[in-house]
């Protein structure tokens, strides 16, 4: 059984997590663009597409929104519903298992309404292709009965929006993925922006944090909302038994070396990975399947869990014959380079 990760920016998707913190991580949730802190472009694109549908009195174009878990794709699609003054219906790719599902769902819409899909590129082929003429045309085509006396009934659907959000934008499909007027990538925060989402945090949870508590958290937050709000709760929880409940810089440095959290965000399963390169292959490069195989953990754990972020700060490098640590990664880890193999200086 996986252990689960405080910095696992999907843990918390889950419909199954416990009632009361999903309802702490909704509060938590902006609620309009002014609130939303950060990805600027994004706002200023969906700003001036929103404005010019709410003068023509349409809906705006259907919006894919993908990158990395925990950056507010799902926030975002909630605040592109209020910024229109419209009812947001809110699904998952893997939930709609038959045209049935989404046909109830279209059908309970109204006028300029949005229907979000999550892990959109995991919906069922045959859903897929309903939903394609009904973005295009808005229209709905089912088949009533079987066999020879089936028969195609055609349905007229309001006027709609679907925003679909995936952390695996290539694994759609290209005629779905046409069907989107607007794909924007959501992209990793600057640490001041990251101090800001957690002061902001901070303030709904009613707790006192001194700044310097909040960069050392934000250092250790991977550049991530999602873990940022995670770490602060736990966080405060630390202030709250082992102090007065203010988060100081030294209680925020208890804490977080209680939860093993480095100074780059990196946790012992990160550190595992990079020492599992270095010890064995001497930093490799080496193959995603044997990696995993010395890891005991999946290949597409590996690939989408641990190498985006290890990546994002240089610690880890693709090569033609696979991953690498490079020579940042050994530094952060107190290892002497000494041991690097001959394509490692190579590259280096």
């Amino acid at each position: 059984m996986a252990i689960e990760r405080i910095v696992d920016p999907n843990a918390g998707d889950e419909p199954t997590q416990d009632p009361i913190e999903q309802k702490v991580e909704e509060t938590l949730r902006p609620r309009d663009f002014t609130s939303y802190i950060g990805q600027e472009r994004l706002k200023k694109n969906l700003q001036l597409s929103i404005k010019a549908a709410k003068q023509r009195g349409d809906a705006i174009d259907h919006v894919l929104l993908y990158g990395p878990p925990g950056l507010g794709k799902t926030t975002m699609a909630w605040v592109i519903a209020a910024e229109m003054g419209v009812q947001l219906k809110a699904t998952s790719g893997p939930a709609i298992e038959r045209p049935g599902d989404l046909a109830s769902m279209l059908t309970n819409l109204q006028e300029n309404d949005i229907l979000f899909i999550d892990e959109i590129h995991r919906l069922n082929r045959t859903v897929e292709e309903v939903l394609y003429s009904a973005m295009e045309d808005y229209k709905l085509d089912i088949m009533i009965g079987k066999g020879p006396s089936a028969r195609s009934l055609r349905l007229d659907l309001p006027k709609f929006t679907v925003i679909g959000a995936t952390t695996r934008a290539g694994a759609l499909s290209a005629p779905l993925r046409d069907r989107f007027g607007l794909i924007h990538r959501l992209e990793f925060y600057e640490i001041e922006e990251m101090i800001k989402i957690i002061h902001r945090a901070a303030r709904i949870l009613e707790v006192e944090l001194e700044h310097v508590a909040a960069e050392e958290i934000a250092k250790r937050a991977r550049l991530t909302p999602r873990i940022a709000n995670r770490l602060l709760k736990r966080v405060r929880d630390f202030a709250q038994v082992e102090g007065d409940g203010i988060v100081t810089p030294e209680i925020a440095f208890g804490a977080l070396k209680l939860l093993e959290i480095d100074e780059r965000g990196l946790d012992i399963s990160d550190r595992r990975v990079l020492e599992a390169i270095i010890d064995n292959y001497r930093g490799g490069p080496v193959g995603l399947s044997t990696l995993a195989a010395l890891t005991a953990e999946e290949e597409s754990t590996i690939e989408d869990f641990y190498e985006p972020f290890l990546m994002q700060i240089g610690f880890i490098e693709r090569t033609p014959r696979g991953r690498k640590v490079t020579r940042k990664a050994y530094k952060h880890l107190g290892r002497t380079v000494d041991s690097l193999s001959e394509e490692q200086e190579l590259f280096s």
